[in-house]
């Protein structure tokens, strides 16, 4: 059996998922009368819900709204979202070397899954992990690899010590990502791919 575990990131990574947030946010602002910089809040995508929360809401009723906001995801952004340029692909190669692939997200698991049925994606995934949270997983999975668009993505890379596989997809530059630490910056997954069948050569 091959020892290729490769982990993925998932909003901005294998999913554009900018329009379903920002979809989800423009509901929980009008239904709690709370001003929200949709713009700001989808050019940052990354860190757990609750942190984004934060910036909007008292502390104290954080917990309340994420409930909320996770409650009304579903239905008002799962179908708005779409998988970026060769995901499918980059998946595939993970299996074509006889290896595994996975989900790693700050996202809650059920929405996450949900997104990657809806997009007829079998993957497993591991959920509410952030920076060294998501270390912790790919240091027990064993992985090879962990393919990412923040830099906090890279940074959990480099602490387990696997290949850190950058795309700047999301809210980070190449220069900020090589600067976490990525070992390879491609373009797209399309390149992602190539360097995971890189690793099986």
């Amino acid at each position: 059996m091959s020892d290729l575990v490769v982990g993925f990131d998932l909003d901005m990574t294998l999913i554009d998922s900018r329009p379903g947030i920002g979809a989800t946010y423009e509901a929980l602002a009008a239904e709690t009368g709370t001003f929200i910089d949709i713009a700001l809040v989808t050019s940052r995508l990354g860190p757990p819900l609750e942190l984004e929360l934060a910036h909007w809401f008292p502390a104290d009723d954080v917990p309340a709204v994420a409930d909320r906001y996770r409650a009304m995801y579903p239905e008002i952004a799962v179908p708005l979202i779409e998988l970026l340029p060769g995901a499918r692909e980059a998946i595939n190669a993970v299996r074509a070397g006889g290896g595994t692939p996975f989900v790693l997200t700050a996202k809650n698991p059920r929405n996450a899954g949900l997104h990657l049925d809806h997009l007829g994606l079998d993957v497993e995934v591991v959920g509410d992990a952030w920076r060294e949270g998501k270390a912790d997983v790919l240091r027990e999975r064993s992985a090879r690899a962990y393919v990412g668009d923040h830099v906090h993505d890279m940074e959990a890379a480099r602490s387990a010590a696997v290949v850190g596989i950058a795309v700047p997809t999301g809210p980070c530059s190449a220069d900020d990502l090589q600067e976490a630490g990525a070992d390879h910056l491609v373009d797209d997954l399309h390149g992602a791919a190539r360097v995971i069948a890189g690793l099986t050569s």
